[in-house]
């Protein structure tokens, strides 16, 4: 997507670049039916709304405050950590998980296996004054080193060479996936938050929908979405379908999904201004209490008044002046359903990110791309 204006000139990267390499011959292989899940939430729409819904009292808080989960972050991962930048930024790691279990699995389809995998990994950077962001998609197809690590549970996983990124969740959970994405980027996560796909879709359909128009047909049996171009309000399923296609548009990789998911984030925050909450109280707590419902927090959010401070400092942070980015990646010569990091450009956008400056437009310039690109925009 076409980068938006953010605070202050992008710093210059590091001269010379990895190059491009040259994408591996073949036709990019169709995924095993449902078992791979995309899905996304940003940490101001889920917030945004507990705000809003956090304006009871009695029953309504507790009730709301009894709905949230929470993982200590901090005390799983301890101090062997990126040093926290006090410079007014934040850094806030948005996963999304497609657990097989209990609602997830009607969904998502598959075995209840117990396992757990994220599909959506985004690092969300509010700079300094809360006015305006950057998002960094990570492709969970990117094959990068696993640090090792300590999960919530206390128990260690061994490090592990060349796999793919969302692997780290699936070992060990939320804190593997922040060890392993605060090892890749050395920025400090100050915070986490895990939504899963069946509250994103309950979510969406109690917001009445979201608008979005498509200058392209996409239609995606897997992910149950049949899309004529054109202005559409898309229910929560068809939402989820959105954000989880990847062989409905584009090349069928990983970061077409990541584009039509940015797109999508924009068209949502765009709207979620204008749903009127405040004129009907069933709605507002209806919204509050699935999106209480949905979440997974760091402890430092793990109650609402906490999450209601939290989100109350990023409802200034309007489409506009959000940046969208994926992580500089190339496809790897010898699989083309995997991608490696480009490790000069990404590093043009860590630094970027660690000073609490814009990304530069030569850090992603030349990379790989999913070539779905404008098929959605705001309806």
């Amino acid at each position: 997507m076409s980068a938006e204006s953010t605070p202050d000139p992008g710093i210059p990267g590091e001269s010379g670049s990895t190059g491009p390499r040259h994408r591996a011959k073949g036709r990019r292989r169709k995924p095993r039916g449902n078992r791979r899940k995309g899905l996304l939430v940003t940490a101001w729409v889920a917030g945004g709304i507990v705000v809003l819904g956090g304006t009871g009292v009695g029953y309504v808080y507790f009730k709301l405050n009894g709905n949230l989960k929470s993982v200590d972050i901090d005390q799983a991962l301890g101090t062997n950590r990126p040093t926290k930048v006090d410079n007014g930024s934040e850094n806030i790691l948005v996963l999304g998980s497609d657990t097989r279990s209990g609602s997830n699995q009607k969904l998502g389809g598959g075995a209840d296996d117990g396992s757990a995998r994220s599909d959506t990994a985004m690092i969300v950077h509010v700079y300094k004054g809360h006015k305006k962001a950057s998002v960094v998609s990570i492709p969970r197809d990117t094959l990068i080193d696993r640090p090792e690590c300590t999960d919530t549970d206390g128990d260690t996983h061994d490090a592990a060479t060349g796999v793919m990124f969302n692997s780290a969740y699936t070992t060990g959970g939320a804190a593997c996936a922040v060890k392993t994405v605060e090892s890749l980027t050395d920025l400090r996560m100050d915070h986490y938050l895990e939504v899963d796909f069946s509250g994103f879709q309950k979510l969406i359909d109690e917001l009445g929908g979201v608008k979005v128009t498509t200058s392209k047909a996409i239609e995606d049996p897997d992910s149950h979405l049949d899309l004529a171009a054109g202005t559409h309000q898309l229910t929560g399923e068809q939402a989820l379908g959105l954000v989880r296609t990847r062989h409905g548009v584009g090349d069928g990789s990983d970061l077409g999904r990541i584009q039509l998911q940015q797109a999508f984030i924009k068209a949502l925050v765009e709207q979620i201004k204008d749903v009127g909450l405040f004129t009907d109280p069933k709605k507002l707590y209806d919204l509050a209490d699935t999106a209480t419902n949905a979440v997974t927090t760091d402890s430092d959010l793990g109650s609402v008044n906490s999450l209601m401070s939290f989100a109350s400092g990023l409802k200034s942070i309007s489409p506009k002046n959000m940046h969208m980015v994926t992580m500089p990646v190339q496809y790897d010569p010898a699989d083309a359903n995997r991608v490696l990091v480009d490790d000069t450009k990404a590093q043009q956008v860590w630094t970027a990110l660690k000073n609490d400056r814009a990304i530069p437009k030569s850090a992603t310039k030349g990379t790989a791309t999913g070539q779905a690109n404008g098929v959605v925009s705001a309806g």
